[in-house]
């Protein structure tokens, strides 16, 4: 997988924290950089933990199912992509601003469900794990923090976009990566 990808890969993962994000800077009063911080810190670092958990979990599954790593790849991605597209034409979800540990840990666990499939995608394919979940990490934890401040201005505007787009990217990974495994790219 090279740099494009991943970086790819990184910005689509990090789109619904970046909504949440944008929602609890809807709900908060005054909004300063403490507030900035704790968001990129729950969502950049859960965003960062759970590839490694499932690059782990892989891991230990690939002798099993080498064969098909291109297809469980592109299954894992698409679902995860499908899913966020899907989620951006629903209804929106209400977010209060409470940035308590127990509200943040509930949702950066929420929103980093998806980094799981993707680090089991990862231990089927050439990722070095940590730069990795790094550049996953940074890139979370700027747009968390941009998501604040831009929800404390904005509104809710933009957030079914930013789903729709890293949805969009994440199936278009999987197809990519699926076309390769075939020997058809």
């Amino acid at each position: 997988m090279g740099m494009i990808e991943l970086v790819l890969i990184a910005v689509s993962l990090s789109m619904d924290a970046f909504a949440v994000s944008i929602c609890k800077g809807l709900s908060l009063q005054n909004v300063n950089g403490k507030h900035m911080v704790i968001a990129g810190a729950w969502f950049g670092g859960f965003q960062a933990l759970m590839p490694l958990i499932g690059y782990g979990l892989g891991s230990l599954m690939a002798g099993f199912i080498q064969n098909y790593t291109h297809w469980i790849a592109f299954i894992l991605l698409a679902w995860i992509g499908g899913n966020m597209i899907k989620d951006s034409f629903g209804e929106e979800e209400g977010v209060d601003g409470s940035m308590t540990w127990k509200s943040m840990l509930v949702l950066a666990i929420a929103t980093s469900i998806d980094a799981l499939a993707v680090g089991i995608t990862f231990s089927f394919m050439d990722v070095s794990i940590v730069p990795a979940i790094v550049l996953i990490g940074i890139v979370t934890f700027a747009f968390s923090a941009i998501g604040i401040k831009i929800g404390s201005l904005f509104g809710a505007k933009y957030r079914s976009k930013a789903t729709l787009f890293g949805g969009i990217v994440l199936v278009l990974i999987g197809l990519k990566i699926l076309l390769e495994g075939l020997n058809i790219l």
